[in-house]
């Protein structure tokens, strides 16, 4: 039920009000040609908060409250008359902070079945880190749209070239950090598994980043959404063959 309400019902909502509010006609997120927003799309958004909070709380209250929270933030961020997205920092913030953390802690505390369970504070951190070091990459071909949005996000502050830098550094943060978190619980087979699972998503990192540092043009909608969809099947087929392993261990 967690995977429906945020899967299917918060992120999807989640965009479609932020395309709502930025009025997009040129390449967002995964489509490249979106249709113009409509006042009907911000009803359905609506409806499928509702929705997303109601079922959570057939779950518990406090997932209820952590989904809510999530909404909130995430209108905060697009809203005309506050849009968190114009500050660099505190946009880039607000998005590590719910995407990573608050996410991974509704799903721990939704699918713990143990009433005396405690959420590892090193996975959270790790949730954040990983969110952090791959969501600026998602803004590096949209400079030229959100300067004449009047946005200012964290990859146009640290320009194209910045962006990979600063990605590789957080991401090598990120990977140090689950290093630790699979030693502190005797499962470095798992993180072996994790390491490998992310070598080609490293490999294309690598590449694109050459390509740009050629030819900023090349930091555009195809690269980005290829690396995406790498990134997608490794991240996926990682933590599913941990989860795997680790219900056979």
């Amino acid at each position: 039920m967690i995977f429906f309400i945020i899967h299917i019902l918060v992120y999807p909502s989640s965009n479609g009000y932020n395309s709502f509010m930025d009025r997009d006609s040129s390449s967002i997120g995964g489509v490249e040609k979106p249709l113009p927003p409509t006042n009907q799309l911000f009803v359905f958004t609506v409806i499928m908060d509702v929705m997303a909070v109601a079922l959570s709380l057939l779950i518990s209250p406090v997932t209820a409250l952590c989904i809510f929270i999530y909404i909130l933030f995430s209108r905060l961020y697009s809203y005309r008359k506050i849009r968190l997205k114009q500050f660099p920092i505190v946009g880039y913030l607000v998005v590590i902070l719910n995407q990573g953390g608050l996410i991974f802690y509704t799903v721990y505390n939704a699918a713990n079945i143990d009433v005396n369970y405690t959420t590892p504070v090193l996975g959270v951190v790790c949730a954040v880190f990983l969110i952090g070091g791959f969501y600026p990459l998602t803004q590096v071909y949209q400079h030229k749209e959100d300067a004449a949005d009047s946005v200012k996000t964290i990859s146009m502050m640290l320009g194209k070239k910045g962006t990979f830098i600063f990605c590789g550094m957080v991401n090598t943060i990120a990977f140090l950090m689950l290093y630790f978190y699979f030693l502190s619980n005797g499962k470095l087979l798992l993180f072996n598994v994790l390491a490998v699972c992310f070598l080609p998503v490293i490999v294309y990192f690598s590449v694109w980043f050459y390509q740009v540092k050629r030819n900023e043009n090349n930091a555009d909608f195809k690269h980005t959404m290829q690396m995406n969809k790498i990134a997608a099947i490794c991240t996926n087929l990682a933590f599913i063959t941990i989860l795997i392993l680790n219900h056979i261990g």
